[in-house]
């Protein structure tokens, strides 16, 4: 474990607003692994990802795939973020892109986050998920007059090279449109996205699962994971799945004790989130408020914030580099402080709801899709960069498709399909999130 055991503690309750917005889970819903089994494929994470591998390989492909999760459905990410169907998943500027991967590759990597977006969409609408989508496409906001020419460079990148539709917003322009702030000085609208309710898409996913006749496993973490002949065997509190071939889609909550492979590739990064209540419509109109966008602004310790269905208000941030309570309490303390800050008409508005999860990033910067080379029939994908939503979904769909044969490792853009690598020294990666974070906070300043 990289952080405190809370943040892995899956008997502790999230605290997330959008657990208010389901019906409980009752105990038939939460049915661990009580004997052993054989399947064709397990799948190691009831997330996303893994969801929707799950679906694909049941209704496109006619194999039988075994979901196991350590926690409920969407117990890490997938069901505690903000609810961003966005593009990126990346931590490299457009610069570093290009220069890396060139504009050809780059271009096929940008229509991939878009193709996720616009599949996020079609599998709500076919299966009938209802998932309180919001907004169109997504708004990036300059937080200081200095960022404005940033903005009109990723303009210049988005619509040149990743053929987005773009608009750059002047500050009168953002007011006109969106909201106006001491922090607001222009946007860049991006025509790609939407908003959503992440546990509502996670848990509907998970009925289409069961509804295909899958079998998905929860409080069944993985103890011990060996390998007779060709068969996989994972061990779990109450049994054993034995399996031909193995999907992990553990993302920022994937066990590098557990799989060797894993160790030391990973930079799990806490992410924290508050909810305000209902706002009126008065208080809306006092900040000017007039979209269900989702935005972020041009920070490197981004903020990114939306409008909720009820009217509550979101903030999102990344901080922290412990994860125990005491760090909790001040990260809450000052995420409403500063929501007061970027938002003045509502800096005594009641904050709700506070938690936090990890996303997941990599060494590369770039997300990872593939085999490992030890053992080919273990499939990964994970490392969305924290967006993984969009990312996650389309990920999961085409890790299924090289698992059934339909699609090879070698068609994914090039951005996907890297090998991961490990950090030097990578017991100090909390050292190097801490340094980078120090200097993220100056260059904000900037």
């Amino acid at each position: 474990m990289l952080y405190h055991p809370n943040l892995y503690d899956r008997t502790q309750p999230i605290g997330s607003f959008w657990e208010t917005t389901v019906p409980p889970l009752f105990p038939t819903d939460i049915t661990p692994l009580s004997q052993d089994t054989t399947c064709d494929v397990a799948i190691i994470g009831g997330g996303i990802t893994g969801l929707n591998a799950a679906l694909y390989l049941a209704k496109e492909a006619g194999i039988q795939a075994h979901v196991l999760d350590a926690g409920t459905v969407a117990w890490g990410a997938s069901g505690r973020n903000g609810g961003f169907v966005c593009v990126g998943a990346t931590w490299l500027t457009n610069h570093q892109l290009l220069q890396k991967f060139g504009g050809e590759e780059v271009r096929r990597f940008a229509q991939q986050q878009r193709q996720g977006t616009e599949l996020v969409r079609h599998i709500a609408a076919s299966e009938g998920i209802e998932i309180d989508a919001q907004g169109t496409g997504e708004i990036l906001v300059a937080h200081r007059p200095s960022r404005w020419q940033a903005l009109e460079e990723e303009y210049d990148f988005l619509t040149e090279i990743a053929e987005y539709p773009c608009t750059l917003w002047s500050q009168k322009d953002l007011a006109e449109h969106a909201y106006h702030s001491p922090e607001a000085h222009g946007a860049l609208h991006i025509g790609v996205g939407f908003g959503l309710n992440p546990l509502k898409y996670s848990r509907g996913l998970a009925n289409a699962v069961r509804q295909a006749g899958l079998t998905l496993s929860l409080q069944s973490p993985v103890e011990a994971w060996e390998k007779s002949g060709h068969w996989h065997l994972l061990q779990t509190p109450g049994g054993t799945l034995r399996a031909k071939q193995v999907i992990l889609a553990t993302n920022g909550y994937s066990d590098e004790q557990l799989v060797p492979s894993l160790r030391g590739t990973l930079l799990p990064v806490i992410s924290n989130i508050i909810t305000t209540r209902p706002l009126t419509a008065a208080e809306l109109a006092a900040q000017g408020w007039k979209t269900e966008t989702p935005l972020y602004d041009t920070r490197l310790l981004l903020f990114y914030f939306r409008l909720l269905k009820d009217g509550r208000f979101l903030l999102g941030s990344r901080g922290g580099t412990r994860g125990d309570q005491q760090e909790r309490d001040r990260q809450r303390s000052w995420m409403i402080r500063r929501l007061g800050e970027m938002f003045p008409a509502w800096k005594d508005v009641e904050v709700t709801h506070y938690w936090n999860g990890l996303v997941c990033g990599s060494t590369t910067l770039t997300p990872h899709v593939g085999q490992f080379s030890a053992d080919p029939s273990v499939f990964y994908s994970l490392a969305y960069h924290g967006n993984g939503v969009a990312t996650g979904t389309w990920c999961g769909r085409a890790i299924a498709q090289i698992l059934a044969g339909r699609k090879r490792v070698e068609d994914l853009p090039a951005l996907l399909r890297q090998p991961l690598k490990r950090f030097p020294l990578a017991r100090l990666r909390r050292w190097y999130l801490r340094s980078a974070y120090a200097f993220f906070g100056l260059q904000d300043q900037q």
